[in-house]
Order: C-alpha cells, then sequence, then structure tokens
C-alpha cells in the first residue's frame, strides 16, 4: 500500500474545507434552509440544494488542483452564476434596485434554475481546464 504523502493531504484537506464552506455560506445566505439570518421569499426546491451540493464539490476540487491566483476568473464566474441561480431572486438587493421586483419574478424567476446549471457548468469547466493543464504542463505528481 503506497504511503500518503503529507504534500498530497493539505490539498485534499483545504478542498474538502472549501467544499464545506462553500456549503455552508452559499446555503446559508440563500435561504435553502431556514436559518435565523435570512428568509427565503420565494421557495427553493430539490434542484436548488443539488446544484449547491455539487457547485460546493467542484469549488472543493478546484481549491484541490494548485492554480495560480491569478486564473480563478471562470471559477469565479461559474460561482456567481450559480449563486445568482440558486439565491431567492427577491432577496437579493442588487438585482432589485437593478431590475424591479416584478421584472425579477416576470422575467428571471423563470430561468433562475438554468442560471444556476449554466454557473455550474462554467465551474465545472473550469476544474476540468486547471486539472488539465495541471496534467500537461506540471505533468503528473
Amino acid at each position: 500500500m503506497a504511503a500518503v504523502h503529507r504534500s498530497n493531504v493539505q490539498p485534499a484537506l483545504l478542498g474538502v474545507v472549501a467544499a464545506a464552506g462553500t456549503f455552508g455560506l452559499l446555503g446559508t445566505v440563500s435561504a435553502l434552509w431556514e436559518n435565523p439570518l435570512f428568509v427565503r421569499m420565494t421557495p427553493a426546491g430539490d434542484l436548488e440544494m443539488a446544484l449547491l451540493a455539487v457547485m460546493s464539490v467542484l469549488t472543493g476540487v478546484y481549491v484541490m488542483v494548485k492554480v495560480p491566483a491569478c486564473s480563478t476568473g471562470s471559477a469565479g464566474l461559474g460561482g456567481v452564476m450559480g449563486f445568482l441561480g440558486i439565491a431567492c431572486p427577491t432577496c437579493n438587493k442588487i438585482l432589485m434596485v437593478l431590475f424591479g421586483g416584478e421584472a425579477l419574478l416576470t422575467y428571471y424567476e423563470p430561468v433562475r434554475i438554468y442560471v444556476a446549471v449554466a454557473g455550474a457548468s462554467v465551474l465545472a469547466a473550469a476544474v476540468v481546464h486547471q486539472m488539465w493543464r495541471r496534467l500537461v504542463v506540471v505533468g503528473p505528481a
């Protein structure tokens, strides 16, 4: 059995912490579960919870792959899109100021889940790109 090297444990631990932190923070802020800090005004379904779990795992994997800080643009974009897709549109003050409640419920709410799926897809593409880059540029560990 191969010995686990200390250098392999640290990225894995950071990835687990990032995944758990993402799940807890985004789930609380988007009020996917009842909490005393935030109240959701539109109902959340199982798909939002599943997308949150997918995004959390992808974030953890992305953190596990050592990447330079300047290459986080697509992962950040995917995370923001995913958050906007799972979050309550009328609870987001920025969206409310920009578009108004009626426009959000009429135009954004019907496509909101697709925004979350697109965000998770962008994040997945960033993970695959960084893993590919690591294998090709850096080489296997």
